[in-house]
């Protein structure tokens, strides 16, 4: 099957909470960008998410962390694709050395997980 992967800084205009917390449905924008990047890998088109059956949000994420998203469809249907994602913080600042370092870290923390469907109506499938 498909997989898709996209890695993003968040930024302070990211930042939704004190202590530049970044709201959880941050994650679930880059899960829409993977999706749409498995159903043109998939069929050829954009497609529609119409929804999740599960999400997890298991570690905060903060401005200036690097999140990988990635997803994989797991069952084609018709027209459905379920798909499955994982985000991790890959790259997290030190603001405790100075304003601009950062630390690769060692372990990805996986900050979300998901499970979702999405549809492409047969008339737009090309693949």
């Amino acid at each position: 099957m498909e997989k898709a992967m996209i890695r993003v800084r968040m930024s302070a205009g990211d930042a939704h909470y004190g202590g530049n917390l970044v709201d959880g449905a941050k994650m679930l924008q880059l899960f829409g960008d993977v999706a749409t990047e498995l159903l043109i890998q998939h069929d050829g088109d954009e497609g529609l998410f119409v929804g999740y059956e599960d999400v997890q949000f298991t570690a905060p994420v903060f401005a200036g962390d690097y999140i990988e998203a990635v997803g994989e469809i797991t069952k084609v249907g018709n027209s459905s694709r379920k798909m499955v994602f994982e985000a991790r913080k890959v790259i997290a600042p030190r603001p405790d050395i100075n304003d601009s370092a950062c630390d690769i870290l060692e372990e990805p923390v996986v900050v979300c997980k998901a499970v979702g469907t999405c549809v492409v109506p047969k008339d737009k499938q090309r693949k």
